[in-house]
């Protein structure tokens, strides 16, 4: 949950600078009127609140990220004698 966490916090910054300089990028469906840069400011700070609570509850429900990095470390431990090798 916290990757998915900072990917919405990717996603809403992206969002929002593209939005900032263009609305009508963001909001393409619009057609009968301008879309406003408030809109793409709120809708960017809904996934803000989204990305916050994600992560807020990824880092009660499971391990923190510290954790979660480390896990994917490959730890390489040698053995002292080819025995341990041989299938039981």
């Amino acid at each position: 949950m916290i990757i998915w966490a900072f990917n919405l916090l990717i996603l809403a910054t992206g969002i929002l600078i593209v939005g900032l300089i263009n609305p009508k990028w963001i909001l393409f469906w619009w057609e009968k009127k301008e879309p406003k840069r408030m809109f793409v400011v709120g809708f960017s700070a809904a996934i803000y609140m989204g990305a916050a609570v994600l992560f807020g509850e990824g880092n009660r429900l499971n391990e923190p990220l510290s954790e979660v990095i480390q896990k994917d470390k490959v730890i390489i431990v040698e053995s002292e004698s080819p025995a341990d090798l041989v299938a039981k």
